[in-house]
């Protein structure tokens, strides 16, 4: 029988600072949306009422920044959603470990993981926060050098939106890397956010078209759910939280930390 005492815990200057990783297949991100899926179907209430707040406050974001900002300062904040949308779906890493170890899933519970985790997601938030105020000052110097009128033509809009694009580029690929397994894992194991971001970056490092794959399905969704005026992320957002979830359960070996009670 396997001893599970504290003395049988790894210290924690014996614990690694990568977690290793497992070698992807390119069909993983679309098992990890079956996996998604079939989470929702399991916890319909729960995931779609999560997915309807984020709705709500999406319009809300949006309804702030055109109110008191300009068409500009919206389209930011739009093309900042994905530096956010990993710290938005943590509840949704709830769920699906809710499910994982049978529990019936609540909105409770997660909201109580979320505050054992506080001080990780204080972490992530401070650094999202700085990663989008460079993203915001950048935006603006775009601005600058390409100045429109309050009603711009297409080919200015088109302009503008490319510029905006690669530059938000770069800040993603760096917000992704480092987010794209680091939450599930401090909500799975009883690590710091530190070394579940270098994991996190590990891995994706080590499975770079998959990952890319992975990347181009949550991009996906995002345009899908802009499509629906944002409607879609009722249902598109918990799909990709879940998803995520398994993702992270599926590329890394998290073992060598004990798990949260």
């Amino acid at each position: 029988m396997e001893n599970n005492t504290p003395e049988s815990m790894p210290k924690p200057a014996e614990l690694p600072f990568v977690a290793p990783c497992r070698q992807l297949s390119m069909s993983a991100p679309l098992r990890w949306i079956k996996l998604g899926w079939q989470d929702i179907k399991t916890a319909p209430k729960p995931s779609l009422t999560y997915g309807s707040l984020m709705l709500v406050f999406s319009y809300l974001v949006g309804f702030i920044a055109w109110e008191f900002g300009s068409f500009y300062m919206l389209m930011s904040l739009i093309s900042g959603f994905i530096f956010l949308g990993p710290i938005l779906a943590i509840g949704l890493y709830s769920i699906s470990c809710q499910i994982q170890i049978g529990l019936k899933p609540i909105l409770g519970y997660c909201i109580r993981e979320g505050k054992r985790h506080l001080s990780n997601e204080a972490f992530f938030a401070i650094l999202l926060l700085i990663v989008l105020l460079v993203w915001a000052r950048a935006t603006s110097i775009v601005h600058v050098f390409f100045p429109m009128d309050s009603d711009p033509n297409w080919e200015d809009l088109i302009l503008f939106l490319s510029i905006i694009g690669v530059v938000g580029t770069l800040f993603a690929a760096f917000i992704f890397c480092f987010s794209a397994f680091s939450l599930p894992m401090i909500m799975d194991r009883k690590v710091d956010m530190i070394t579940a971001g270098i994991s996190s970056f590990h891995a994706v490092m080590n499975n770079k078209l998959v990952m890319l794959f992975w990347a181009f399905l949550i991009v996906l969704s995002i345009a899908l759910s802009f499509l629906t005026g944002l409607l879609g992320l009722v249902v598109l957002l918990p799909l990709i939280g879940h998803a995520t979830w398994h993702g992270y359960q599926e590329t890394i070996d998290a073992s060598a930390w004990p798990k949260h009670d």
